[in-house]
């Protein structure tokens, strides 16, 4: 009894705090506050992603009613719906998924400092001092305390948010993790060291964390299907089956070993990515179909990120993982340093391209891809960043414009304080009356119905059009260059002929 009160007395409380469905949860919440009265998208069949009618995309998040109909995060949109025919669709809204991913850190944050974000949805938390300051010289009571704590947490998150969590407990990162991931949703979970062997070795391996569904595959081969069978093999045999690094992961993290550090500093990144592990092999048959919908969903993620953090990418860099692991990637440099998605995603499509396709791609040596990956290096913060044409915004310019005139009273050529104005009137309302007249002409370099040019709302207009199946899967060169020339027309009338020169080698030039 000694021993295990000097243990909880030396230990650390580690929280990992994870949004129940996080996406469907979010956009459920904003749709019982914008329409009081409808029904709660986590209460039926419903996912997020793609669109019904046209059957394009991927699930990116579902409800506890769908998950029992076998459907599963990252399948297309197609396949869901033959496992539900009435299933319920919504699009992506990660202007939602932002506002409420900062309200429910802004909570952790108003209990202790100590808060890891993890990604857009969970986060680690170091409750060790919340604790002990109300141990009151009681040590054995510290893990009660701590599942109280979290329970308060969790309620609060709930009444001012809407939304469930899970939290789990333990003295290192790894456990708490796991512990998280038990029974959902809205529930609290301990996994410390002395658990592991009732609560986590009986568990199939593949819900071990970290290892991934090939791996566990060939475990599975060597007779191991659980993650206590994995815990009794020695590691210089893991070693030798996968790798000093995995083998050796496998053997810590089957053991519960992990690291109970909590850094609520991000450090400075030197690149962005995300991967995604598939469930069967994509083929050249399936490629567009499949390889397609998931490298725009990593894409918009890499992208949420860069935004979040108010980075630029200049370097694209597309990874596969092949059905005989073999890892091989891609990379291309931009003309300009990015953070939007459309332009993510246009140049690692061609990158993929050229990676699976024709004579020498993967596809022709029979290989089949695991694993895709998109991504950026070669990061600055925008402020050397060149404008594209595309992204000019001539709103902007009329309220400069406003505003000089307001300022420009009395000025020749300006509306003076008795309401008369000079020669450029004239020029301003046939400018004017040209915009009116022709309809097809809307704000340049903005997707339709984007009110304004900023990341949030360029990502979710491109994200929706995607989802929707409403854009064009790569971007045509032919309607680039017209929209250039468009632009190029638009800056010469306002500013006079001859104010955008077509360089050499322009991408519009004739």
């Amino acid at each position: 009894m000694k021993k295990e009160k000097n243990i909880k007395a030396e230990e650390k409380i580690i929280f990992h705090i994870d949004v129940n469905s996080a996406f469907l949860s979010w956009s459920a919440v904003r749709k019982l506050r914008d329409e009081p009265g409808s029904v709660d998208l986590r209460t039926i069949p419903a996912v997020v992603g793609g669109d019904r009618t046209k059957r394009h995309g991927i699930v990116t998040a579902k409800s506890l009613p769908a998950k029992k109909y076998g459907i599963r995060t990252a399948e297309t949109i197609a396949s869901a719906m033959q496992k539900c025919p009435g299933l319920v669709i919504v699009p992506s809204d990660f202007q939602t998924y932002r506002e409420y991913s900062r309200g429910f850190l802004k909570i952790l944050r108003e209990y202790t400092p100590l808060v890891e974000q993890a990604s857009i949805d969970e986060a680690y938390m170091d409750a060790t001092d919340l604790c002990r300051q109300r141990l009151e010289n009681s040590p054995e009571r510290l893990r009660r305390l701590a599942v109280e704590l979290a329970g308060q947490i969790r309620q609060r998150i709930f009444g001012e948010l809407g939304f469930t969590v899970n939290i789990g407990i333990s003295s290192n990162r790894l456990l708490a993790k796991m512990a998280s991931d038990f029974t959902k949703p809205d529930k609290t979970h301990t996994l410390f060291p002395e658990e592991v062997e009732e609560k986590m070795w009986p568990l199939p391996i593949g819900e071990l964390y970290g290892c991934g569904s090939r791996t566990c595959e060939r475990l599975r081969t060597l007779g191991i299907q659980t993650i206590g069978d994995a815990a009794g093999i020695p590691v210089e045999v893991l070693i030798d089956h996968f790798g000093e690094k995995t083998g050796k992961y496998i053997h810590n993290a089957s053991n519960g070993i992990g690291r109970a550090g909590v850094s609520p500093v991000r450090e400075d990144a030197k690149s962005y990515s995300n991967e995604w592990t598939t469930s069967s092999d994509i083929t050249q048959e399936t490629y567009e179909a499949e390889f397609m919908p998931l490298l725009q969903h990593l894409c918009d993620k890499v992208a949420g990120r860069l935004q979040r953090d108010g980075v630029y990418g200049k370097t694209v860099v597309v990874t596969v993982k092949t059905d005989d692991f073999r890892r091989r990637s891609a990379q291309r440099q931009l003309p300009d340093a990015t953070n939007r998605t459309e332009v993510l995603f246009q140049a690692s499509a061609d990158l993929a391209d050229k990676l699976l396709l024709g004579e020498k791609g993967l596809f022709a040596e029979g290989a089949g891809i695991r694993l895709v990956g998109a991504g950026v290096t070669d990061l600055d913060d925008g402020s050397y960043r060149q404008m594209s044409l595309l992204d000019w915004d001539p709103g902007e310019d009329q309220a400069e414009n406003n505003v000089k005139q307001e300022a420009g009273k009395g000025i020749p050529g300006k509306p003076d304080s008795s309401g008369k104005e000079g020669p450029e009137k004239e020029i301003r309302e046939k400018t004017e009356e040209a915009e009116r007249e022709d309809p097809k002409k809307g704000n340049p370099g903005k997707p339709d119905g984007a009110e304004k040019e900023d990341p949030e709302t360029n990502l979710q207009a491109i994200t929706d059009s995607v989802a929707a199946g409403s854009g064009e899967k790569r971007d045509n060169p032919s309607d680039r260059a017209a929209r250039l020339r468009e632009m190029e027309a638009r800056i010469n009338r306002r500013y006079g002929d001859g104010t955008v020169h077509r360089g050499a080698g322009s991408e519009f030039s004739e």
